[in-house]
């Protein structure tokens, strides 16, 4: 046997510690860094904006950029570095949370208290939703953010260490600022919303691979995901929503209003429309989904580890020869 001791093995043990990291404190309350990103960001967007494609093009490289660069002076912490951006680029505690909390407000008959929740959760119009549209729109803010909070963090920590954690998180950070379809983003948030969409191509197909797999309906799941979610707008939530929507029973879509647009989004899942109960499912199914993509990447990084390890053994032993 050989000591395994690879930077697989130690990106394994950091995703790990930062995940256990998340589920114990959740989102910092105060000084959390993503918001230190939102707000760098949105002071070189004054600097930099133009309604032209190739203006926002440069404000995503040096966005981007710029998170690479502190994560490759943040991967000489080793396991240390690797497990505090995973804390940092991780969301979905907190995202469960404040789903559980909502379906609780609802059930109490409280829709103030559960209204003034819906923006930690979306960007649509609080004052445009009755409890059933809270309950609808909880639940699809759940499935999606169960890829981009939690799924696709730790598949870019596993991909890339600590660069690709603080990647990835700026990424959607740019996405949720400017990746809007609309007068002032249409253009200048071109490039950010594209390059999100390519980040979370493989993170949302393992979100809903691990739906079907531990979620309570695999049938419909399935159904789900290849008869409804190529009609979605996004590429990515359509399949992860699609694939809740199934395991879960309920139908999702509609009319989506935001405080600037009206969407009429596709219906994915066939059943009635949710209700609490069914955000508290919908929470209990994402951390369930997070354990296994935690567990998923954990192993690929140790199995690779333990190829790195015995490749090296056998280029040493052949080179004795």
């Amino acid at each position: 046997m050989w000591p395994v001791k690879s930077s697989g093995a130690h990106r394994a043990a950091g995703l790990a510690i930062g995940y256990l990291l998340d589920r114990r404190f959740g989102d910092p309350a105060r000084l959390h860094p993503v918001a230190g990103m939102g707000i760098s960001a949105g002071k070189l967007e004054q600097l930099l904006y133009r309604d032209s494609r190739p203006a926002g093009t440069v404000f995503t490289a040096v966005c981007v950029g710029t998170a690479i660069g502190a994560g490759i002076v943040g991967r000489r912490g080793g396991v240390v570095g690797v497990a505090l951006a995973t804390w940092v680029a991780l969301g979905g505690t907190s995202l469960a949370a404040v789903g559980d909390r909502l379906a609780d407000a609802l059930e109490a008959g409280d829709t103030d208290a559960a209204r003034a929740l819906i923006p930690s959760l979306c960007g649509r119009d609080p004052n445009s939703l009755d409890a059933s549209g809270m309950a609808r729109a909880a639940l699809e803010s759940v499935a999606e953010n169960t890829s981009d909070s939690a799924v696709a963090p730790l598949v870019w920590g596993a991909v890339a260490g600590v660069p690709g954690l603080l990647a990835y998180r700026m990424i959607n950070t740019l996405d949720a600022m400017v990746g809007y379809r609309n007068d002032r983003y249409g253009n200048f948030g071109w490039a950010s919303a594209r390059l999100d969409d390519v980040a979370n191509l493989l993170p949302a197909r393992l979100t809903a691979a691990l739906v079907i797999a531990i979620g309570p309906n695999r049938h419909r799941a399935v159904t789900a995901i290849r008869r409804d979610a190529s009609a979605h707008p996004s590429p990515n939530a359509g399949v992860v929503e699609a694939s809740f929507a199934g395991a879960l029973g309920v139908s999702l879509g509609g009319v989506t209003v935001y405080r600037h647009r009206t969407e009429e989004r596709p219906v994915l899942g066939r059943g009635p429309v949710p209700t609490a109960a069914d955000v508290h499912r919908a929470s209990q199914l994402s951390r369930r989904v997070q354990v296994g993509a935690l567990a998923a990447v954990t192993v690929g990084q140790l199995v690779a580890a333990v190829l790195v390890g015995r490749r090296s053994r056998t280029d040493h032993t052949a080179a004795d020869i």
